[in-house]
């Protein structure tokens, strides 16, 4: 082996051994420098605007089987009607004033205050996969979900850098009675991270029990004054919220913390088959429910969401990483800048099984324009897999790895400093020479470019010699290490005792309920 393939291979074992890319260093949130990109000229943004108010005033929306939530929009002048009496239509211009007292960017405080993020604005969050009942690795193949996956995955992460907030159900632990297991994810992610979280949502107990655990963690007075915690839910598209959205408004708007509304648009099914019209659907359908969180506590901070998915009109099943959720992603980001609420929408979204070529194309290409369109807090970051029933650990740390290269456009562009223009180097490197040991070189080759910690940029004696290993096989590497280096973070030790006290309580109150 030459001296120069021996540097290679340590080199690499040497970057393989850290806990993340030295180029993007760990941060709370990203802050954007990056110009958005807005395609739609002002002729198209007010053809969907005056969709959106013709939804709103002569379609409407129904908010059903909670007779509470009616009461507030008839105490705000807005009589319900339709065959079931819970149909909302209401001015346009009433609703767009009640959204505009919605905060424009919020700050949700992390148990570790250096970890709060900034939410709206130019302000871009992180956060990984929700919602899949099964798991896979490399070793395990795919299954039913289990806890000890679960806290596995809040410990990746927490470690990985790339990652902001750890939203909540990174995966559904199946081996806990689904009227517990809000209690022991929260405890989770209070506990073996101290990132911001999310709470749970699916009954209104529930929601309640996450606000009080987020009240016992951050203290009462702290709570009163901003959000530690917020709630994710999702319209029943077309044109229907449930009470799982109210009562969860009633809960986390009625306490000051957040809620994130996101129609989950099907485009051909809970969607008109053409994407302006789902744009402006998914518009109609969250703004009023932002109108609904502004009767409840103005200034209730909310994010608005979006997730359009083309399909298979053949088959029926979503597709992902298509060129209409990807126009939709932009369409989106300029709707919401324009009515004043932070936004969230795209991921790393993909409908393959496995972390394949499939996968890397359709995840790249929706997470690439979920960052142009300048999606605030992004859910489903990394982990994606077969339409989002599935986490894969392997394509956590793969997704996190590409995170870090967005991270590195988005809040630093384009350096055009006197140091970024080299003009020492010049002065020290004849013609014909190189800059490889110029004084600009040695001063700046550690942050000049991004190193993925995954990508293998080596020649193939080294990858050989290495075990020619893939990339999945170099991922399971990864975050088995990170599993074996983590560590959890510090925690006041009362307050630790009081959330123990309150789970078990609340379980010992709980019947078993696996449905």
């Amino acid at each position: 082996m030459t001296e120069s393939r021996r540097t290679r291979s340590a080199r690499r074992r040497d970057r393989d051994a850290d806990n993340g890319p030295k180029t993007a260093p760990a941060s709370p949130y990203i802050r954007r420098v990056l110009p958005f990109f807005d395609p739609l000229d002002e002729d198209q943004l007010e053809k969907i605007d005056a969709q959106v108010d013709w939804i709103i005033e002569n379609i409407g929306i129904a908010f059903r089987d909670d007779p509470e939530a009616l009461e507030i929009w008839r105490k705000s002048g807005v009589m319900p009607t339709g065959e079931h009496g819970d149909l909302i239509k209401a001015d346009a211009q009433m609703i767009r004033a009640l959204c505009a007292k919605a905060p424009r960017e919020f700050t949700q405080v992390a148990r570790n205050p250096a970890r709060s993020v900034v939410i709206g604005g130019n302000n871009q969050v992180f956060a990984p996969i929700y919602g899949a009942p099964f798991v896979r690795d490399l070793e395990g193949g795919r299954r039913y979900a289990t806890f000890d996956d679960f806290e596995k995955l809040v410990k990746l992460a927490y470690m990985l850098p790339q990652l902001h907030h750890t939203g909540l159900v990174i995966a559904e632990p199946t081996d806990i009675p689904v009227s517990k297991r809000h209690l022991d994810m929260v405890h989770a992610h209070m506990t073996l991270s101290d990132k911001p979280h999310l709470g749970a949502i699916t009954e209104m107990s529930r929601a309640q029990d996450s606000v009080d655990m987020a009240e016992i963690l951050h203290g009462r007075e702290v709570m009163d004054s901003n959000c530690v915690i917020m709630g994710n839910v999702n319209t029943n598209s077309p044109l229907l919220v449930d009470k799982v959205v109210t009562e969860a408004a009633r809960v986390y708007c009625g306490r000051g913390q957040g809620l994130v509304v996101v129609p989950f648009i099907l485009s051909g099914a809970m969607g008109p088959v053409s994407t302006a019209a789902s744009v402006a659907q998914a518009m109609a359908e969250a703004m009023m429910v932002c109108a609904f969180t502004q009767l409840i506590r103005p200034g209730a901070p909310f994010v608005l969401g979006n997730f359009l998915s083309s399909m298979s009109l053949k088959s029926g099943a979503p597709t992902f990483g298509m060129p209409e959720p990807v126009m939709s992603n932009y369409a989106i980001g300029q709707l919401a800048r324009r009515v004043g609420l932070p936004l969230r929408c795209g991921g790393s979204l993909t409908a393959s099984k496995i972390e394949d070529a499939q996968a890397a194309y359709e995840s790249a290409d929706s997470m690439h324009s979920t960052m142009l369109a300048g999606a605030n807090f992004v859910l489903h970051s990394a982990g994606w897999l077969e339409g989002g029933l599935c986490t894969g650990f392997e394509k956590l740390v793969m997704d996190a790895d590409r995170l870090g290269s967005y991270q590195k456009v988005l809040d630093q562009g384009l350096d055009c400093s006197d140091e970024a223009f080299a003009r020492d180097a010049y002065a020290e490197v004849p013609a014909g020479g190189h800059f490889l040991g110029s004084a600009h070189t040695m001063r700046n080759y550690q942050t000049a470019f991004y190193e993925p910690a995954l990508s293998d940029s080596e020649n193939v004696e080294s990858w050989e010699e290495g075990g020619s290993l893939d990339m999945r096989a170099r991922a399971h590497a990864r975050w088995t290490k990170l599993l074996r280096d983590y560590e959890a973070p510090a925690i006041d030790i009362a307050k630790k005792e009081a959330l123990d006290a309150f789970v078990a309580k609340r379980k010992e109150a709980l019947p078993d309920a696996w449905y």
